[in-house]
């Protein structure tokens, strides 16, 4: 994929023992306040790509996120697939979402597309404001297929400096990253991988 995308972030930082843990669609009730609740017991922070009319419907658990010093992306309005989305539409999507992200009195720098994919005219734009955020180690923990220990184990495989990590705070995902993510944790600690935000 990433020959298809070029001129987007990847990695970061890989000259340095850090990686970055990422949350994409939330705020979602019981799910981004566990997960949120589980970094506290770390002190560990992490970046949250949020959609929009989630910000909108559940406004307390945004300002939990920026309040507990978590970093907070653009992940569109309403969770639109790019390809499937007309250029104009999908820019007022992230228009829309910045929009509700500035009530909060956050200026918005980074963008995650939905499903990882958009088109190149939706890209060239978008990454004109905004740094464009894909991932390195996909965890999969939207897959029900994929068990907390298959998160684990792909972690441990792919994880390398300056890796971004892409886990979901949604329904589908809660019990593989819930029961994933205090071992992942331990291990990136114990590898001496500092935990930052984007």
């Amino acid at each position: 994929m990433q020959h298809l995308y070029t001129g987007v972030t990847w990695r970061r930082d890989v000259a340095s023992r850090v990686v970055y843990l990422t949350f994409d669609d939330g705020p979602i009730p019981r799910v981004t306040p566990a997960i949120l609740d589980l970094l506290a017991r770390h002190d560990a922070k992490a970046t949250f790509f949020c959609v929009g009319d989630n910000i909108r419907k559940h406004p307390d658990l945004f300002q939990r996120i920026i309040d507990e010093g978590h970093a907070v992306g653009n992940h569109t309005y309403h969770h639109v697939a790019g390809w499937q989305t007309p250029t104009a539409t999908y820019l007022s999507e992230v228009e829309q979402c910045d929009n509700q992200m500035r009530a909060f009195g956050v200026e918005p720098r980074l963008f995650r597309p939905p499903y990882g994919r958009m088109r190149h005219s939706q890209k060239k734009t978008v990454a004109l404001t905004h740094e464009v955020v894909m991932w390195d180690v996909l965890t999969h923990d939207y897959n029900k297929r994929y068990t907390p220990r298959d998160l684990v184990e792909i972690v441990k495989r792919y994880t390398r400096q300056g890796s971004i990590l892409n886990f979901h705070d949604s329904i589908k995902s809660e019990k593989q990253v819930l029961g994933s993510l205090d071992e992942i944790i331990d291990w990136l600690r114990s590898e001496d991988y500092r935990l930052l935000t984007l």
